[in-house]
């Protein structure tokens, strides 16, 4: 009986790998499905009719599958377990005695049944698994090395005017380079941090919210106070050095499906210096929120500023052409320069041509008063808009973080796309120049001074969604330069003299793909920089899941996707974009050390897939539908909406093998990449808390140290991670009680000790545990 049930296991095994392997054959991929599918139903009746040759054939099957299988990957354990696996728990079955003895042969002298011989098929099974204990020892797919650790500037330029142990700006200074001067955490005893206080703020996602609620926000420490938003834009102060709560203001800003992001990324701090000792609102505090609304409030109470703008609030939505509700606000903090807060807007991706406009505007720090706006649809006419006109609709927008060079009078800013981002014809000729762009505008005048593109008539969502970086950047030949470094989506590190915008590290134009849809067309070439992380094109090798077949699965869907690489247009049939929407680098940009003049960043590689569907077959809008950027994007107005997401197989896993996530640093003086390293488990991805180092997806940013370490959350799992800038080596962490999707942070306090603060609150479209958490560490007293 126990023969019978596994021949016919092994038949539908064969028919299943046969006909799957029979499509992807005809799709033009590998043959080795089907002929191993053949093989498992010739096993199959042999083992029916009672035959030893049964074990022989499956001999062959068990070797032919692991030459294979190293020939396409070669000792990667995590791409050899799902071709094998299946494969040799079948042989190790097919050598228990209850299979080979009725296999064998009867002795007609002594009636004694012999039982099969194993030794061919024990022989392959032991190769096979020997060759994969021996893979779980070799790392094929980190790169080892080291970053210079000479001190190349003894006094670096950080950018501005912050007391060692503060954090005044999201990237700690107008220069966003996520580096502090403090070292009293250092590579040889930051695995001795422990948490000395926890916060939690009580905003809690709710069951009314959008799909993608995140807690982004990276808090300032000015003085004593720490201050921080929440997703529902909640503002709060609290004590640097025991947590505890120092005032809270709540916006009220409801609730709004169509909201697509409901996050706050952090809020700007200003300190007038014109204002009296003990003045009122000498110290503000300006909160972004998710109604398009601009709020100033006292940093010593969280009382509203009232002589800001319209009794302290400042309403974006002036002067939009459009403006349905949950649409355009802004997700980031806007920056302060020469007297102006300088402020963007998230447009929200895909759901309407009528989309308001990208605008970015400076007003009056005190009285909120327009000093001008630039317009990327409109470029030219900075001077404030007259009341009644209005500006361009949908031109493309900044959702992300600027930075500001005030010395040379510039602010940087990372652009987004057009709205409908996959779809590019009728576009103007201001918009094919700006889109996906970093610009340089004036800060008095708002014109803007230099532009420079990432991606030509961008398809394919890949908007610029990092803060620049600034650094004064000393070259090997001892010539400095004013340097910009901007991380793009498509994995590409811009290195850029801040001045003019030209190249420091040399950008070429490559051959891109054709063959968009009949409206529309594609650029011939693309951007690539000397500097970056972009991925090799997937192939059939590159298909995984935790088998064979759903493997199988996966390498059909990547044959029947339209997709030659980086830059495959859009399609009726569904395009593979690689890298995915996530893009290679995200808003938690990169972190830059300016006196090894060293970066460090967390590259990411997620496929996606993206399919065009024809306006006639949207169905409507559903009662409760609520903002996504995955599933069906509706795109109102356009002739086609937009199905996207992962690129996922039948168990709803990445069909691309991992690793999905590592650790790099680079050295930005040669533009060599000088480590990579997979980087986060498994744990909180699957049923079971498996701590396996695949390298997984993040999304945040890394915090640098003077004492040469680097400080990560961001990955998928739950954990805080300290690195070793120099190696990437992880150090130590901690496990967060939710995801750990912000950058984190560091300070010191009155005693002199050295803090270490995460926000720990989850992130909508990654999936990681939602929560409230504000946590610090320190070493030992």
């Amino acid at each position: 009986m126990s023969v019978t049930i596994t021949a016919i296991l092994f038949a539908l095994i064969g028919i299943a790998l046969a006909a799957g392997g029979a499509q992807l054959l005809m799709l033009g991929g590998s043959v080795y499905y089907l002929i191993t599918g053949l093989a498992f139903l010739l096993t199959a009746i042999l083992l029916y009719m009672r035959r030893s040759m049964a074990l022989l054939l499956y001999a062959l099957i068990v070797i032919g599958s692991l030459l294979w299988a190293v020939w396409e990957v070669g000792l990667d354990w995590w791409q050899l377990g799902p071709r094998g696996g299946v494969i040799i728990v079948l042989g190790i079955w097919l050598l228990m005695p209850w299979i080979r003895k009725p296999l064998g042969f009867q002795s007609p002298n002594t009636g004694f049944r012999y039982a099969a011989s194993a030794g061919p098929l024990a022989a392959a099974v032991l190769v096979s698994v020997a060759v994969a204990v021996l893979s779980m020892f070799i790392n094929t797919t980190d790169m080892e090395g080291r970053l210079p650790e000479q001190q190349v500037a003894a006094a670096p330029n950080l950018g501005g005017d912050v007391p060692p142990g503060e954090w005044h700006q999201y990237g700690r200074t107008p220069y966003g380079q996520r580096y502090s001067p403090l070292d009293q955490v250092n590579v040889e005893n930051v695995s001795n941090l422990q948490e000395v206080w926890r916060y939690q703020t009580g905003d809690v996602k709710l069951p009314e919210d959008v799909g993608e609620t995140t807690y982004q926000v990276t808090p300032l420490k000015v003085g004593n106070s720490l201050y921080l938003c929440t997703p529902h834009n909640w503002a709060i102060a609290i004590d640097a050095t025991t947590g505890k709560e120092q005032w809270k203001y709540d916006p009220n800003v409801g609730l709004n499906p169509d909201r697509q992001h409901q996050t706050c990324r952090g809020v700007t701090y200003y300190a007038d210096p014109a204002a009296q000792p003990g003045q009122a609102c000498a110290q503000r505090v300006y909160l972004p929120t998710s109604d398009a609304r601009l709020i100033a409030l006292d940093a010593t109470n969280g009382q509203v500023c009232t002589g800001f703008a319209e009794n302290g609030v400042l309403r974006l939505e002036q002067g939009m052409p459009y403006n349905p509700a949950g649409y355009y606000y802004s997700t980031s903090p806007p920056v302060i320069a020469a007297g102006k807060i300088i402020i963007g807007g998230a447009v929200n991706d895909n759901y309407s041509i009528r989309s308001q406009s990208g605008v970015i505007r400076a007003f009056d720090v005190n009285s909120g008063q327009l000093i001008w706006n630039w317009d990327s649809g409109n470029p030219t006419e900075t001077a404030p808009l007259p009341e009644g006109q209005t500006y361009t609709a949908n031109s493309p927008n900044s959702w992300s973080i600027f930075s500001v060079d005030e010395q040379l009078g510039l602010v940087y800013i990372p652009l987004g796309n057009q709205v409908p981002d996959q779809l590019g014809m009728n576009r103007s000729e201001n918009v094919e120049k700006y889109s996906s762009s970093i610009v340089a505008l004036d800060i008095n005048t708002g014109a803007d001074r230099w532009v420079r593109q990432t991606v030509h008539h961008d398809l394919w969502d890949m908007d610029v969604p990092a803060q620049p970086v600034l650094l004064d950047l000393t070259m090997p030949d001892g010539a400095q330069i004013p340097a910009l470094v901007g991380p793009t989506k498509q994995g590409d590190i811009y290195v850029l003299d801040r001045r003019n915008g030209e190249p420091v590290r040399p950008i070429r134009e490559i051959p891109a793909p054709g063959g968009a849809i009949p409206e529309d067309f594609t650029a011939p070439t693309q951007p690539i920089t000397a500097l970056t992380f972009r991925p090799r094109t997937l192939e059939g090798r590159d298909m995984w899941g935790v088998s064979m077949f759903d493997q199988m699965v996966c390498r059909i869907r990547l044959k029947q996707l339209k997709y030659e690489g980086q830059y495959t247009p859009p399609s009726l049939q569904g395009t593979l974009v690689y890298p995915g929407n996530f893009g290679t680098f995200n808003w938690g940009s990169v972190a830059v050390d300016p006196e090894r003049m060293v970066m460090f960043g967390m590259p990411t590689y997620l496929a996606f897939t993206s399919q065009l569907v024809p306006r006639a077959d949207v169905p409507p809008k559903g009662a409760d539908e609520k903002a996504s950027e995955q599933g069906l994007n509706r795109n109102e107005g356009a002739p086609y909406a937009v199905k996207m997401g992962p690129f996922l197989g039948p168990l709803q896993i990445p069909c691309q093998a991992p690793p999905w996530g590592y650790v790099a640093g680079a050295d930005l003086r040669t533009g060599e990449i000088a480590y990579k390293k997979k980087n986060g488990t498994v744990y909180d991805m699957t049923p079971l808390p498996l701590p396996f180092k695949l390298g997984v997806p993040g999304i945040g940013g890394p915090m640098i140290t003077k004492g040469g370490v680097v400080f990560l959350g961001a990955a998928v799992d739950n954990y805080l991670r300290a690195y070793n800038l120099t190696s990437g080596e992880q150090l130590w962490e901690a496990r967060l009680p939710a995801g750990g999707q912000a950058t984190p942070m560091t300070y010191s306090v009155d005693d002199g000790r050295q803090f270490v603060v995460m926000v720990a609150g989850g992130h909508g479209s990654v999936g990681t545990k939602p929560g409230d958490y504000v946590i610090a560490y320190a070493l030992p007293r």
